[in-house]
């Protein structure tokens, strides 16, 4: 009897166990109980108090191994990648699929679920949103707007190296779709010329976490007036009261990359803890939860959002579908902790054939560089602040040869007086003056050795005086590699021959652009966009 009653209280005492395990997880050694490896983005830490709360109602515990996104993607993408964790949890996956597929891995791609998002945008002083939007159309920031206000130095903002995380990634994508102008996938031919040097010259703070950057960007506050980032990491900072003045929150009109923060299963064997974790992760008081505590969006559109989370999140941007554009843009995006001054030779023809209105159509095309053309285009390939530009005007010689610096509309203001001469020669000597460049490309990479130099030649003409293109040509192979890596881009105009102009500009890597038939302003827009 008294065994029975022994037999009794250990099934009562059991079956009250499990009616309290999903909140106490009192059977320490229960099967249910499972600890999984998990590579996760480095964002993800802020979900530790939700971890906690998964272990206690699931008995699920999950070992985080923070990196960041890109580099855990890497790392995945590498052959047995897959084989050191049981789970990933990225802030995107698309990068690691891209990766994988490049590397030629083979098989199915892992089980993913979404569990959250949010959408990478630029948090601003309310000076700057305002200054933006007045000149805006339909006062809706977009990309180029930004561009255009870090070329001219007015925006100097914080961004995650993209080499290494997802927010810096996505917002290198944002943009470089912005600059292509075609609202769809950026494809290797979008991104074979870059235009995003004068975005670039605002960038002032880096880092390789999202969280490490806003801590970062509190420091530095003062300096700076933008914050590109996730939106929930703004809504943090607003929140946290480490700003003397909250960020604007702007949602670029031309759209955005979004992050869904997917769960990937790598090991197969633990299907059915995984199909528990994300069941718990995606049920609506854990989705509510979460937007709560991390302020990121839910997945189910059906979770009421909270007050910060209401404003819509507008036009989401496609991921490129090609590797070779993800690695062309951050081979151009380089180290963020290098000089990225740049400097331009202009060459421009200055013989009697230009005289008149091909002249005023000249001087409007630098007037559009230097910041009047207010076109989409026009914002990314203007003038930025801290390139140097050299221009020389030529006729039988180089007239004139003068440098600037830009700092300052004072800059911009010499710049046009450079192309206001009207002393104008009776001869062209298109090779001799491109040869008398290179002299100058000589001396700039003897004095500063890895600087950034390219020339641009705009002629209307045939070379008539000087040395010819041949003897150009074999002048340009003579010279040390790296001046000969220097390329030029030539513009044809008027009558200037087509075929001469296309094998010099090939003979030093670079490539012609005819301007006979469209405007002068578009023949240097396009040559700007190409020029590194």
């Amino acid at each position: 009897m008294r065994r029975h009653t022994r037999l009794r209280g250990l099934i009562a005492l059991c079956l009250a166990c499990l009616l309290l395990f999903p909140a106490a997880g009192c059977a320490t050694d229960s099967p249910d109980r499972i600890t999984l490896k998990v590579l996760a983005s480095s964002e993800l830490a802020d979900m530790a108090p939700l971890l906690a709360d998964l272990r206690r109602e699931t008995g699920i515990t999950l070992e985080m191994d923070h990196r960041g996104t890109v580099d855990a993607s890497n790392e995945l993408a590498a052959p047995g990648g897959q084989r050191r964790h049981d789970l990933a949890w990225l802030s995107s996956d698309r990068y690691y699929l891209l990766r994988a597929k490049a590397n030629g891995l083979s098989g199915e791609k892992p089980l993913a679920t979404s569990i959250m998002r949010s959408p990478v945008v630029i948090g601003m002083k309310r000076a700057t949103a305002e200054r933006l939007r007045g000149s805006a159309a339909d006062g809706q920031i977009t990309w180029a707007d930004a561009a255009d206000a870090a070329a001219d130095g007015s925006l100097r903002f914080g961004m995650a190296d993209p080499r290494h995380t997802n927010s810096g990634l996505a917002a290198l994508v944002g943009v470089a779709t912005a600059s292509a102008g075609t609202g769809a996938a950026l494809r290797p031919k979008d991104v074979s010329c870059e235009r995003l040097r004068g975005f670039f010259a605002g960038h002032e703070l880096t880092g390789d976490s999202s969280a490490g950057l806003a801590d970062r960007f509190v420091a530095r506050q003062d300096g700076l007036n933008a914050l590109i980032t996730y939106e929930s990491e703004l809504l943090a900072l607003n929140s946290s009261g480490r700003l003397r003045e909250p960020l604007e929150i702007v949602y670029p009109r031309d759209g955005m990359v979004l992050s869904d923060y997917p769960v990937l299963l790598l090991d197969p064997a633990r299907r059915d803890a995984y199909d528990r974790l994300v069941e718990w992760l995606r049920s609506e008081p854990v989705q509510k939860r979460i937007m709560e505590r991390t302020l990121r969006r839910p997945i189910d559109p059906g979770v009421a959002r909270i007050d910060r989370l209401r404003e819509p999140v507008g036009n989401a941007l496609y991921f490129p579908d090609d590797q070779k554009v993800v690695d062309r843009l951050l081979a151009d995006y380089g180290d963020p902790h290098r000089d990225r001054a740049a400097r331009v030779i202009f060459l421009l023809d200055f013989s009697t054939s230009m005289r008149g209105e091909r002249i005023e159509r000249l001087r409007a095309t630098f007037d559009g560089l230097a910041g009047a053309d207010d076109s989409h285009s026009g914002k990314f390939v203007r003038f930025y602040r801290g390139e140097s530009i050299t221009v020389m005007r030529f006729g039988g010689r180089v007239l004139d040869e003068r440098t600037v610096v830009y700092d300052g509309q004072r800059d911009l203001d010499r710049l046009r007086g450079l192309v206001a001469a009207d002393d104008f020669a009776d001869s062209t000597a298109v090779w001799s003056s491109l040869d008398h460049a290179y002299g100058t490309v000589s001396d700039l990479l003897r004095e500063r050795p890895g600087q950034d130099v390219s020339v641009v030649l705009m002629t209307d003409g045939e070379s008539n005086a000087g040395i010819d293109l041949d003897t150009f040509v074999r002048r340009h192979a003579r010279l040390p590699k790296d001046v000969r890596a220097v390329r030029t881009y030539t513009i044809r105009y008027g009558e200037a021959d087509t075929g001469e102009l296309d094998r010099g500009a090939r003979a030093t890597g670079g490539r012609m652009v005819d301007a006979a038939d469209r405007s002068l302003l578009s023949a240097f827009k396009e040559i700007r966009g190409c020029v590194h």
